[in-house]
C-alpha cells in the first residue's frame, strides 16, 4: 500500500477570552478563555486548548501563506496511478 505524509496545512486561528460555544457537524463544542478557535482550511471551526495548540502550531509569515494553494484531486485506477497524479 503506498504511504503518505501530512502535508503542514495554514489555519486561522485567535484566543479567546470569554466562554463560547460553536455548533460542528460533531455537535456543540464548547471554548474557555485562553482555548484557540481554529477555522481549517475547509472552513470548518473547532476549539483547541492553549497547551496543545502551543505545541502543534506556529505563526506563518505571510509570503507562507500566500504559496498554500488549494488540492486538486485527480482519479487514478492503481495506487502507482494514484501516487503519480498526487506529485503531478
Amino acid at each position: 500500500m503506498p504511504k503518505f505524509r501530512k502535508k503542514p496545512v495554514v489555519v486561522e486561528a485567535i484566543q479567546i477570552s470569554r466562554p463560547m460555544t460553536i455548533e460542528t457537524p460533531e455537535g456543540t463544542m464548547k471554548g474557555e478563555p485562553g482555548d484557540w478557535l481554529i477555522t481549517g482550511v475547509e472552513g470548518e471551526q473547532y476549539f483547541c486548548k492553549d497547551r496543545i495548540f502551543r505545541q502543534t502550531y506556529e505563526p506563518v509569515e505571510q509570503e507562507e501563506d500566500n504559496q498554500q494553494k488549494p488540492p486538486h484531486p485527480r482519479e487514478a485506477e492503481t495506487p502507482e496511478q494514484q501516487i503519480e497524479e498526487f506529485r503531478g
